[in-house]
């Protein structure tokens, strides 16, 4: 006998008796769900340790390079004529710079056209570019006016890199062609030849030729403490190693003054020790327990954020014995740890140190030794979070442990829900079983009762 619904046979509420026994066998899921938000949590956190360490990273590298310690200011007595940039780790002077005159491009203009007005016969215009012997040669047609010219220059692959045309215009509407070499200076020179020109009436031609006017190319010239310097741009880049000068002013003279920048390593120092104490905030508030509201951090009790804490701090009470000057550890230039790990900075010492650069460079940035120890703070700093960092450090290994138990505890919960189904599949076949049974034994009874009645009315 068929049955259309499960627990019709039977009379039972069957959907909520499978329902709840469902329900308590993927109850561990609950469990498993809440571990997996603090395992995701732990990884999280470990990521903002990474990058806190990464920021310490980059700081204290900066502090072991020549460049941070050699950095200097400029100052020119004269900015709107000579300006100059540090390029890399240029030394302290002073230089008087004369401006001679600046660069140019050359500006050639042709003869003047009307709009309408064609070549009238067919020839060429021969370029020759600076320092090179072979010209190159532009078709022109008799119909060409003096913008189909402009075209074929701008189009032309190669002398199209060197030069650009355009056509402009007079108050009374003629038009010239005008050719630009793209750089400044006596490299972007160039000469143009008119080939086809001649004397009939309907020839025009020569008025391609350039006429007076236009720019000729110039480099950019200077007296540098009194020494001509030549440059094809308005910009002297290698004259100086790790400074290039810009000249803008004419028969303008300036004073560049390069000072060491106390102001700048003041900053790389104060990075230092920012970067430093924002990684040590982070890992105290991920290990704490407030006692008030009675929580703990999400990586208290965790022992390699402990040890690491631990070995951050260590660091900064080292001793550079190799030290050469007066300053062998931090609390000497005025940087002191207070409770919690946490660096402050006594600005009034720090000046102090500043005064002796040397000295403070060698607090920073020694050397390490061929077993990589008792080198500088900042080379400390580097070397070991170097190793944090590093693809298979300890940072990347705690995340790689962490991201394991998320695999793991996945794997448990789809087990859960397998076994669930498994026993929701088992208990609607024996529900269904017996379904069939009691309605196979409701006909029965109704079979016999029916029997027994008409038994009783037979007889009676």
């Amino acid at each position: 006998m068929a049955i259309s619904s499960v627990g019709v046979g039977s009379g039972l509420d069957v959907e909520n008796i499978v329902k709840q026994m469902v329900e308590l066998e993927k109850r561990p899921i609950k469990t498993l769900e809440a571990k997996a938000e603090v395992i995701n949590s732990k990884i999280s956190t470990y990521g903002e340790i990474k990058s806190l360490t990464d920021d310490l990273n980059a700081a204290a590298r900066d502090l072991t390079l020549d460049r941070t310690w050699n950095a200097v200011k400029i100052n020119s007595s004269n900015s709107t004529a000579v300006s100059a940039t540090m390029t890399g780790a240029a030394q302290a002077a002073s230089y008087n710079v004369e401006v001679v005159r600046l660069a140019q491009a050359q500006t050639s203009v042709s003869d003047k056209f009307d709009k309408t007005e064609t070549m009238g016969a067919a020839g060429s215009l021969s370029f020759r570019l600076h320092g090179q012997t072979t010209p190159i040669t532009i078709d022109v047609a008799p119909t060409d006016t003096i913008e189909s010219v402009m075209a074929k220059i701008n189009s032309h692959e190669t002398l199209s890199k060197s030069v650009a045309a355009s056509v402009v215009a007079d108050s009374t509407g003629k038009l010239q062609l005008m050719v630009r070499a793209r750089d400044s200076g006596a490299s972007g020179s160039f000469t143009m030849e008119v080939t086809g020109a001649t004397d009939d009436a309907g020839n025009k031609l020569g008025k391609l030729g350039f006429v007076a006017g236009g720019q000729v190319a110039q480099d950019a010239e200077i007296k540098l403490n009194g020494v001509n310097m030549l440059s094809s741009t308005n910009t002297f880049s290698d004259i100086i190693p790790g400074l290039s000068i810009t000249v803008a002013e004419a028969g303008k003279t300036s004073v560049l003054n390069l000072t060491q920048d106390k102001d700048a390593i003041k900053d790389s120092i104060q990075k230092f020790v920012d970067a430093y104490n924002a990684l040590n905030d982070f890992l105290g508030s991920s290990t704490k327990y407030d006692q008030n509201s009675k929580t703990a951090g999400i990586l208290q009790g965790d022992s390699t954020t402990v040890s690491l804490q631990n070995a951050l701090r260590m660091l900064t009470q080292g001793v550079v014995s190799k030290a050469e000057g007066a300053f062998t550890r931090l609390s000497d230039i005025g940087i002191q740890m207070q409770q919690g790990g946490k660096l402050v900075v006594d600005s009034t010492k720090l000046a102090t140190g500043l005064n002796n650069v040397d000295a403070l460079k060698s607090l920073f940035a020694t050397k390490a030794d061929a077993q990589g120890q008792n080198g500088g703070i900042a080379v400390s700093f580097k070397a070991f979070t170097d190793e944090l960092l590093a693809y298979e450090g300890t940072l990347n290994n705690k995340t790689d442990s962490l991201e394991k138990q998320i695999k793991l505890n996945k794997a448990e919960v789809e087990k859960v829900e397998k076994r669930a189904e498994t026993v929701e599949e088992r208990l609607r076949k024996q529900y269904t079983a017996l379904d069939v049974k009691m309605a196979s034994l409701s006909s029965l009874d109704s079979y016999i009762s029916q029997m027994v009645t008409s038994w009783n009315k037979s007889k009676g």
